[in-house]
């Protein structure tokens, strides 16, 4: 059997110390394929949001390994995190994180600024990106110009515009109404299911878990179940 694309072994977070400790993740053990689509879900509390940053190479575990494509994580230097995380995940958030004053291509272009990729190079892939989403013709317009279904679709195309192996989505749907949720759930499954991008993606909403192929729930720190959507 091949490897696993992220694996968790045994993988805790504490804050504080002495009798002000909490113990946000108590031991978790997780294997994720490549390709999968996988919701977390939990009550308030329960470890997804801190377990999500740990994936996402944002937080650090107290003990446990974490392993990505086979390497261990916690041996990488920040610069080696800063590339893993540029390379091979893309991040998409409940309140977009869009810039204000900055048109949908150029906040698409972002994460290729930063890997230094030449204007041209940029201008095409970010086009390229936004056509994917849906957004056509819509590049020069500004987040306030946009609704937010529209303004979340600028935000999965500025994550997936650097072609990552693994999608972050913390409660991608949140701020937005039940058309335009599914409109966003129909978008990610097509992600997954034609480029084949791993998607794990944090939720409180079981309408919207469901369109992914397995859920873990979290309880208390612990994962209380592991199976098919």
């Amino acid at each position: 059997m091949s490897e696993a694309l992220i694996r968790l072994r045994g993988v805790t977070k504490r804050y504080g110390s002495g009798a002000a400790t909490v113990m946000a993740l108590a031991g978790i053990d997780l294997d994720i394929a490549a390709g999968e689509f996988l919701a977390i879900m939990g009550p308030s509390g329960s470890g997804k949001s801190t377990a999500m940053n740990i994936l996402g190479c944002l937080d650090t575990p107290s003990s446990g390994e974490y392993r990505f494509m086979g390497r261990e994580v916690s041996r990488l230097s920040r610069d080696q995190l800063a590339l893993l995380r540029r390379s091979y995940l893309g991040f998409v958030f409940q309140g977009f994180n869009l810039l204000a004053r900055t048109s949908a291509q150029e906040n698409v272009e972002l994460p290729l600024l930063y890997r230094g990729e030449t204007a041209a190079r940029r201008h095409e892939l970010a086009a390229q990106a936004l056509a994917a989403v849906g957004l056509q013709g819509r590049e020069q317009h500004t987040p306030a110009e946009l609704s937010g279904g529209q303004q979340q679709r600028v935000a999965i195309a500025r994550a997936i515009v650097s072609e990552p192996r693994v999608l972050l989505a913390d409660e991608p749907t949140g701020n937005l109404d039940t058309q335009r949720s599914q409109e966003i759930m129909d978008l990610l499954v097509r992600l997954n299911q034609e480029r084949g991008i791993t998607i794990l993606m944090v939720t409180h909403e079981p309408d919207m878990a469901h369109y992914a192929r397995r859920i873990v729930r979290f309880r208390d720190g612990r994962i209380e179940s592991d199976g098919g959507a």
